[in-house]
């Protein structure tokens, strides 16, 4: 290489250094991240959920929250703090603690929502004669309802009243969501056998809403809104039987006058349990048995 070629090449690489040392100094500085990556400042409440939830079963219970973290054309709010506690514990004790009892220390650590957003108020649907007590989405969320309007002295059931309303007051309401949901959880993990959608498939129908719970017992379904579609069958087969001792339940069934309505109830009754002890080997009875203890205890 020439003197006069290896001359232009150095001065060449020096004039790109300046050039790019230079753009460097024009480039504006990079603003503050509008992302928020402060340290949350935690409450007595906050610590007690991370301890309880997010700590043991990585289950977020989400009771701060704005209108976009819910249906927007619902009037929905947070519920007051003071409503949290109680019923995160009743979550602990009447959903948690016993299937981990039964399915071993993982269970709900290995199948479980990752979150629970809690809402205040009543969840009205269109029309204005039902409520939604709870939602479940794709398997990694649980909304539920009505929280700032719950009684936990209040042990109602709905087929002791006449009253629909004062059901909603019921502590057994949001118990009965618990488990109906999670029953969608779990055949998501392990579908049900598909012979329970065909026990009596005659009667289901989108108006179950015009049923009442009475009219479709008589029809082979333990609510109306079971009436709706088999899959809502089959959870609320669980979520009626969890939130029931023994005894209550065959005596609801019993207390049917139709004896095909009954036979139909307990062939779904029967599939449930084999489902359990099939697919999870849980004996439903004694789970059954755990949670109505945990309902009294309340």
């Amino acid at each position: 290489m020439s003197k006069a070629h290896y001359k232009f090449l150095s001065i060449l690489f020096l004039c790109t250094i300046i050039i790019t040392l230079t753009n460097c100094e024009n480039e504006p500085s990079l603003e503050e991240s509008q992302i928020d990556t402060s340290t949350p400042i935690l409450n007595e409440l906050d610590i007690w959920l991370r301890q309880n939830f997010v700590n043991p079963y990585n289950i977020d219970i989400q009771y701060k929250w704005d209108i976009n973290d819910t249906d927007v054309d619902r009037f929905l709010h947070p519920p007051f703090e003071r409503n949290v506690k109680p019923l995160a514990e009743v979550l602990k004790s009447v959903w948690i603690e016993p299937y981990n009892q039964l399915g071993g220390e993982n269970f709900i650590k290995t199948i479980a929502p990752r979150e629970f957003v809690l809402a205040g108020g009543f969840n009205f649907n269109p029309g204005g004669n039902t409520i939604t007590l709870g939602l479940a989405e794709q398997g990694a969320r649980i909304v539920l309802f009505n929280i700032d309007f719950l009684s936990y002295n209040n042990i109602l059931y709905e087929e002791d009243t006449a009253n629909d309303f004062d059901v909603q007051f019921s502590i057994i309401g949001p118990i009965s969501t618990i488990h109906h949901e999670y029953g969608h959880i779990l055949n998501q993990i392990e579908p049900y056998d598909p012979n329970f959608d065909i026990v009596n498939p005659a009667d289901y129908t989108s108006s179950w809403a015009d049923r009442s719970n009475e009219q479709a017992r008589e029809l082979g379904y333990i609510s109306a809104y079971a009436s709706s579609q088999p899959s809502e069958d089959f959870v609320e087969m669980i979520a009626y039987m969890l939130t029931r001792s023994n005894e209550k339940w065959n005596s609801l069934v019993n207390g049917i006058t139709s004896e095909q309505a009954r036979e139909f109830i307990r062939t779904k009754e029967r599939l449930v349990v084999e489902y359990y002890q099939e697919k999870f080997n849980i004996d439903f009875y004694q789970l059954q048995q755990l949670t109505h203890q945990a309902i009294l205890e309340i």
